[in-house]
Protein backbone atom coordinates (compact mmCIF):
# COMPACT_ATOMS: atom_id res chain seq x y z
CA UNK A 1 0.00 0.00 0.00
CA UNK A 2 0.68 3.60 -0.44
CA UNK A 3 1.70 4.11 3.46
CA UNK A 4 4.29 1.32 3.55
CA UNK A 5 6.13 3.24 0.40
CA UNK A 6 7.04 6.18 2.15
CA UNK A 7 9.79 4.32 3.99
CA UNK A 8 11.59 3.82 1.08
CA UNK A 9 10.90 6.72 -1.15
CA UNK A 10 12.70 8.52 2.02
CA UNK A 11 15.57 5.79 2.12
CA UNK A 12 15.97 6.52 -1.47
CA UNK A 13 16.06 10.34 -1.20
CA UNK A 14 18.28 10.20 1.79
CA UNK A 15 20.96 8.27 0.29
CA UNK A 16 21.08 10.85 -2.75
CA UNK A 17 21.37 13.50 0.23
CA UNK A 18 24.53 12.05 1.32
CA UNK A 19 25.74 11.89 -1.93
CA UNK A 20 24.62 15.32 -2.98
CA UNK A 21 26.70 16.20 0.62
CA UNK A 22 29.87 14.51 -0.24
CA UNK A 23 29.68 15.73 -4.34
CA UNK A 24 29.61 19.36 -2.87
CA UNK A 25 31.52 19.44 0.27
CA UNK A 26 34.63 16.81 -1.07
CA UNK A 27 34.85 16.35 -4.35
CA UNK A 28 33.79 19.98 -4.99
CA UNK A 29 31.50 18.74 -8.31
CA UNK A 30 28.54 20.81 -7.94
CA UNK A 31 26.83 20.16 -10.89
CA UNK A 32 26.74 16.34 -9.91
CA UNK A 33 25.66 18.39 -6.41
CA UNK A 34 22.86 19.86 -8.03
CA UNK A 35 21.51 16.96 -10.00
CA UNK A 36 21.60 14.41 -6.77
CA UNK A 37 19.24 16.97 -5.13
CA UNK A 38 17.31 17.00 -8.06
CA UNK A 39 16.18 13.49 -8.56
CA UNK A 40 15.75 13.32 -4.42
CA UNK A 41 13.11 16.02 -4.69
CA UNK A 42 11.71 13.83 -7.72
CA UNK A 43 11.73 10.82 -5.39
CA UNK A 44 9.90 12.37 -3.35
CA UNK A 45 6.85 13.28 -5.17
CA UNK A 46 5.49 16.42 -6.73
CA UNK A 47 2.84 17.36 -3.83
CA UNK A 48 3.62 19.33 -0.42
CA UNK A 49 0.63 17.27 1.40
CA UNK A 50 0.53 15.47 4.26
CA UNK A 51 3.83 13.02 4.63
CA UNK A 52 6.05 11.03 6.87
CA UNK A 53 8.46 14.17 8.65
CA UNK A 54 11.64 12.43 7.64
CA UNK A 55 10.63 13.04 4.18
CA UNK A 56 10.18 17.30 4.66
CA UNK A 57 13.36 17.15 6.45
CA UNK A 58 15.09 15.42 3.56
CA UNK A 59 13.17 17.72 0.46
CA UNK A 60 14.24 20.63 2.87
CA UNK A 61 17.95 19.06 3.12
CA UNK A 62 18.06 18.36 -0.50
CA UNK A 63 17.14 21.67 -1.32
CA UNK A 64 19.53 23.35 0.91
CA UNK A 65 22.41 21.41 -0.73
CA UNK A 66 21.47 22.10 -3.81
CA UNK A 67 21.29 26.60 -3.45
CA UNK A 68 24.66 26.18 -2.01
CA UNK A 69 25.58 24.48 -5.45
CA UNK A 70 23.66 26.56 -7.53
CA UNK A 71 25.79 29.53 -5.68
CA UNK A 72 29.21 27.82 -5.78
CA UNK A 73 28.50 27.31 -9.33
CA UNK A 74 27.44 31.82 -10.03
CA UNK A 75 23.89 30.04 -10.65
CA UNK A 76 22.26 32.42 -7.97
CA UNK A 77 20.07 33.71 -10.34
CA UNK A 78 18.69 30.20 -10.71
CA UNK A 79 17.92 29.75 -7.37
CA UNK A 80 14.49 30.69 -6.64
CA UNK A 81 13.23 28.78 -9.71
CA UNK A 82 14.52 26.25 -9.32
CA UNK A 83 13.30 25.45 -5.35
CA UNK A 84 9.80 27.06 -6.23
CA UNK A 85 9.34 24.01 -8.84
CA UNK A 86 9.23 21.47 -5.82
CA UNK A 87 7.65 23.85 -2.93
CA UNK A 88 5.34 25.76 -5.95
CA UNK A 89 4.29 28.89 -3.61
CA UNK A 90 6.19 30.53 -1.70
CA UNK A 91 3.71 30.23 1.62
CA UNK A 92 5.11 26.10 1.39
CA UNK A 93 9.22 27.06 1.41
CA UNK A 94 10.43 25.60 4.86
CA UNK A 95 11.90 28.48 7.06
CA UNK A 96 15.72 27.42 6.11
CA UNK A 97 15.01 27.60 2.75
CA UNK A 98 13.29 30.66 2.87
CA UNK A 99 16.02 32.23 4.83
CA UNK A 100 19.20 30.88 2.96
CA UNK A 101 17.11 32.68 -0.09
CA UNK A 102 16.99 35.55 2.05
CA UNK A 103 20.49 35.84 3.04
CA UNK A 104 21.57 34.70 -0.84
CA UNK A 105 19.87 37.58 -2.83
CA UNK A 106 21.49 39.79 -0.31
CA UNK A 107 24.55 39.39 -0.90
CA UNK A 108 24.39 39.43 -4.29
CA UNK A 109 22.82 42.49 -3.57
CA UNK A 110 19.55 41.82 -5.60
CA UNK A 111 17.04 41.80 -2.40
CA UNK A 112 14.10 42.76 -4.75
CA UNK A 113 13.80 39.37 -5.78
CA UNK A 114 12.82 38.04 -2.26
CA UNK A 115 10.17 41.07 -2.10
CA UNK A 116 7.18 39.27 -2.66
CA UNK A 117 8.21 35.88 -1.86
CA UNK A 118 8.70 36.99 1.65
CA UNK A 119 5.72 39.32 2.39
CA UNK A 120 3.71 36.33 0.60
CA UNK A 121 4.92 33.87 3.24
CA UNK A 122 5.08 36.24 5.99
CA UNK A 123 1.24 36.83 5.39
CA UNK A 124 0.18 33.09 5.56
CA UNK A 125 -1.27 32.01 8.59
CA UNK A 126 -0.11 28.51 8.75
CA UNK A 127 3.92 29.97 8.63
CA UNK A 128 2.65 32.26 11.82
CA UNK A 129 2.57 29.72 14.14
CA UNK A 130 5.81 28.71 12.99
CA UNK A 131 8.67 29.25 15.76
CA UNK A 132 10.89 30.26 13.25
CA UNK A 133 8.43 33.69 12.24
CA UNK A 134 10.29 35.82 14.24
CA UNK A 135 13.80 35.27 12.94
CA UNK A 136 12.45 35.47 9.55
CA UNK A 137 10.66 38.46 10.05
CA UNK A 138 13.57 40.18 11.21
CA UNK A 139 15.64 38.85 8.58
CA UNK A 140 13.32 39.93 5.69
CA UNK A 141 13.27 43.30 7.29
CA UNK A 142 16.97 43.79 7.73
CA UNK A 143 17.56 42.63 4.61
CA UNK A 144 14.96 42.94 2.13
CA UNK A 145 12.50 45.82 3.08
CA UNK A 146 15.02 48.71 4.46
CA UNK A 147 17.78 47.84 2.26
CA UNK A 148 15.22 48.78 -0.67
CA UNK A 149 14.14 51.47 1.30
CA UNK A 150 10.65 49.86 2.28
CA UNK A 151 9.87 52.05 5.32
CA UNK A 152 6.29 52.28 5.37
CA UNK A 153 5.99 48.93 4.83
CA UNK A 154 8.22 47.54 7.30
CA UNK A 155 6.52 49.54 9.95
CA UNK A 156 3.41 48.49 9.02
CA UNK A 157 4.78 45.09 9.22
CA UNK A 158 6.13 44.97 12.85
CA UNK A 159 3.24 47.07 14.09
CA UNK A 160 0.64 44.10 12.90
CA UNK A 161 2.95 41.20 13.86
CA UNK A 162 1.40 39.25 16.99
CA UNK A 163 4.68 37.47 17.85
CA UNK A 164 6.65 40.41 18.82
CA UNK A 165 5.71 42.51 22.53
CA UNK A 166 5.95 46.14 22.67
CA UNK A 167 9.70 46.18 23.32
CA UNK A 168 10.58 44.24 20.78
CA UNK A 169 8.22 46.40 18.53
CA UNK A 170 9.62 49.81 19.75
CA UNK A 171 12.82 48.16 19.40
CA UNK A 172 12.50 47.58 15.76
CA UNK A 173 10.90 50.43 15.40
CA UNK A 174 14.18 52.53 16.44
CA UNK A 175 15.60 50.48 13.79
CA UNK A 176 13.37 51.35 11.11
CA UNK A 177 13.72 54.82 12.17
CA UNK A 178 17.38 55.28 12.18
CA UNK A 179 17.96 53.26 8.59
CA UNK A 180 15.04 56.35 7.39
CA UNK A 181 17.60 58.81 8.51
CA UNK A 182 20.66 57.04 7.07
CA UNK A 183 18.98 56.70 3.86
CA UNK A 184 17.63 60.44 3.56
CA UNK A 185 21.27 61.25 4.35
CA UNK A 186 22.80 59.12 1.51
CA UNK A 187 20.13 60.64 -1.20
CA UNK A 188 21.19 64.13 -0.34
CA UNK A 189 25.06 63.32 -0.40
CA UNK A 190 24.19 61.47 -3.73
CA UNK A 191 22.04 64.68 -4.99
CA UNK A 192 24.90 67.16 -3.60
CA UNK A 193 27.74 64.96 -5.52
CA UNK A 194 25.23 64.99 -8.57
CA UNK A 195 24.83 68.82 -8.50
CA UNK A 196 28.60 69.14 -8.61
CA UNK A 197 29.55 66.90 -11.27
CA UNK A 198 26.56 68.83 -13.61
CA UNK A 199 28.20 71.73 -12.44
CA UNK A 200 31.78 70.69 -13.54
CA UNK A 201 30.48 69.06 -16.95
CA UNK A 202 29.10 72.60 -17.37
CA UNK A 203 31.83 74.27 -17.10
CA UNK A 204 34.24 71.76 -19.23
CA UNK A 205 30.98 72.18 -21.94
CA UNK A 206 31.23 75.63 -21.66
CA UNK A 207 34.82 75.59 -22.37
CA UNK A 208 34.93 73.11 -24.83
CA UNK A 209 31.62 75.10 -26.77
CA UNK A 210 33.61 78.66 -26.47
CA UNK A 211 36.85 76.87 -27.99
CA UNK A 212 34.55 75.71 -30.54
CA UNK A 213 33.13 78.79 -31.25
CA UNK A 214 36.31 80.59 -31.98
CA UNK A 215 37.37 77.45 -34.58
CA UNK A 216 34.28 78.19 -36.14
CA UNK A 217 34.71 81.92 -36.39
CA UNK A 218 38.36 81.36 -37.80
CA UNK A 219 37.23 79.28 -40.11
CA UNK A 220 34.24 81.31 -41.45
CA UNK A 221 36.33 83.83 -42.43
CA UNK A 222 38.83 81.95 -44.21
CA UNK A 223 35.88 80.23 -46.03
CA UNK A 224 34.87 83.95 -47.10
CA UNK A 225 38.40 85.34 -47.87
CA UNK A 226 38.78 82.22 -50.33
CA UNK A 227 35.25 82.68 -51.81
CA UNK A 228 36.17 86.35 -52.18
CA UNK A 229 39.89 85.24 -53.35
CA UNK A 230 37.94 82.46 -55.81
CA UNK A 231 35.46 84.79 -56.80
CA UNK A 232 38.05 86.72 -59.27
CA UNK A 233 39.46 83.83 -61.12
CA UNK A 234 37.90 83.85 -64.53
CA UNK A 235 36.03 80.86 -64.63
CA UNK A 236 35.18 81.02 -68.16
CA UNK A 237 38.52 81.24 -69.47
CA UNK A 238 39.83 78.26 -67.52
CA UNK A 239 36.84 76.14 -68.41
CA UNK A 240 37.77 77.01 -72.26
CA UNK A 241 41.53 76.24 -71.70
CA UNK A 242 40.54 72.85 -69.68
CA UNK A 243 38.11 71.82 -72.53
CA UNK A 244 41.00 72.74 -74.99
CA UNK A 245 43.11 70.45 -73.02
CA UNK A 246 40.66 67.62 -73.25
CA UNK A 247 41.10 68.43 -77.34
CA UNK A 248 44.65 68.39 -77.29
CA UNK A 249 45.48 65.07 -75.21
CA UNK A 250 42.50 63.21 -76.52
CA UNK A 251 41.48 64.20 -79.33
CA UNK A 252 44.71 65.85 -81.00
CA UNK A 253 48.04 64.78 -82.00
CA UNK A 254 50.39 67.31 -80.53
CA UNK A 255 52.99 66.28 -83.50
CA UNK A 256 50.68 67.53 -86.21
CA UNK A 257 51.16 70.76 -87.44
CA UNK A 258 47.47 71.51 -87.49
CA UNK A 259 47.50 70.92 -83.64
CA UNK A 260 50.09 74.41 -83.10
CA UNK A 261 47.01 77.18 -82.98
CA UNK A 262 45.46 75.39 -80.18
CA UNK A 263 48.33 74.53 -78.15
CA UNK A 264 49.34 77.91 -78.70
CA UNK A 265 46.04 79.27 -77.79
CA UNK A 266 46.30 76.61 -74.61
CA UNK A 267 49.38 78.29 -73.18
CA UNK A 268 47.46 82.11 -73.62
CA UNK A 269 45.07 80.89 -71.68
CA UNK A 270 46.92 79.33 -68.81
CA UNK A 271 49.19 82.53 -68.28
CA UNK A 272 46.27 84.58 -68.17
CA UNK A 273 45.01 81.81 -65.23
CA UNK A 274 48.35 81.63 -63.23
CA UNK A 275 48.17 85.84 -63.43
CA UNK A 276 44.85 86.20 -61.94
CA UNK A 277 45.55 83.56 -59.37
CA UNK A 278 48.66 84.29 -57.97
CA UNK A 279 50.11 88.15 -56.93
CA UNK A 280 53.43 88.94 -58.44
CA UNK A 281 54.91 88.76 -54.87
CA UNK A 282 54.20 85.21 -54.94
CA UNK A 283 53.84 84.06 -58.86
CA UNK A 284 56.61 81.66 -59.46
CA UNK A 285 58.30 82.04 -63.09
CA UNK A 286 56.45 80.90 -66.13
CA UNK A 287 59.10 79.41 -68.58
CA UNK A 288 58.02 78.32 -72.18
Amino acid sequence: SEPLAWPAVSAQAASLLEEAADLLVLHRDFAAAVERCEAGCDSLGPGTGPGPESSAEVKCSLCVVGIQALAEMNRWREVLSWVLQYYHVPEHLPPKVLELCILLYSKVREPQVMLEVGSSWLRDQTNKSLPEYGSLLELYLLHVLLPLGRFEGAEELVRSCDVFDSEQQLAFLGTICESRCQWTQREEMHSAAEEQQDAATETVLGALSQKLLTMLTFLRRALRSMSSHFYLLPYKKMLLATFLLYLVVVRLDPASPTSLPFIYKLVQLFRQAWAAVFSPIHRPPIQD
